[in-house]
This record gives C-alpha cells, structure tokens and sequence, in this order.
C-alpha cells in the first residue's frame, strides 16, 4: 500500500477508522526526511493492513502545531485512535519494523483501562 498524505480535513476519518495509523511528519527541504521516506514505504509495502500516512509540515502547519511537532522527521503510532508512540529521528528499517510489532503486540484494553483510571483520577481531583 502506498503511503496516504494527510491534510486537516482528512485527519479525523483515516485516524478515525481504528486500527493502526504510522505518521510521518516531514518537510521537502528536510535532508533526514528524503533519507527516511524510502524506508517508510518499503515498511508500508510490507504491512498492508497498516495505514501509512505522511503529512507535509510545510504544507499542514496546523496539524503540526497540534501534536507539537518541533523536529522532523517524527515518526507517530496511533492505534484505535489512541497514540502510543511519537519521537522525532528517522528510524532505520529494522527499528521500524520493530516499531510496528510492537505497536501490534500491544493490548488495547490494557491501555483503555489505564486511561479510563487516569481520567478517573483526574476528574476526583486526588492529583498529590
């Protein structure tokens, strides 16, 4: 599958549909993101089932600014619309594909009872 280019107004439906989404944040005057692109797509080649999206920090500023982007190339993992991963560097292909089995190895209920538990927490206001 080819890498998807996400924009504001296609943000929230491809988040959206669950599953995995990898995100790779990046600019077309960014040495280490022209380096990264090619081992991005030959992961997303390998993983059809993951949704691999790029977004152009030039072009998306907005979307950016809202995860705090502030180095690039940063690579993001959300699954089941929750983010389990976002670090800036570009990864080489054998991290990268660590980075995606682990992403699918993860327990999603595990990690939506510790949210719920934090937000519990948060709303009773027992923050010591």
């Amino acid at each position: 599958m080819a890498t998807l280019e996400l924009t504001e107004q296609t943000f929230a439906d491809t988040v959206g549909e669950g599953g995995i989404v990898l995100i790779d944040f990046w600019a077309s005057w960014c040495g280490p993101c022209r380096t990264f692109a090619p081992v991005y797509e030959t992961v997303s080649q390998d993983n059809p089932d993951i949704t691999f999206a790029k977004v152009d920090t030039e072009a998306e500023q907005g979307l950016a600014g809202y995860f705090q982007i502030s180095s690039i190339p940063t690579l993001m993992a959300i699954r089941d619309g929750v983010v389990l991963y976002s670090q800036a560097g570009a990864l080489p292909q054998p991290a990268l594909e660590n980075l995606v089995q682990a992403v699918r190895d993860v327990d999603m209920d595990d990690v939506r009872a510790k949210i719920a538990e934090e937000q519990a927490a948060g709303e009773s206001g027992t923050d010591d």
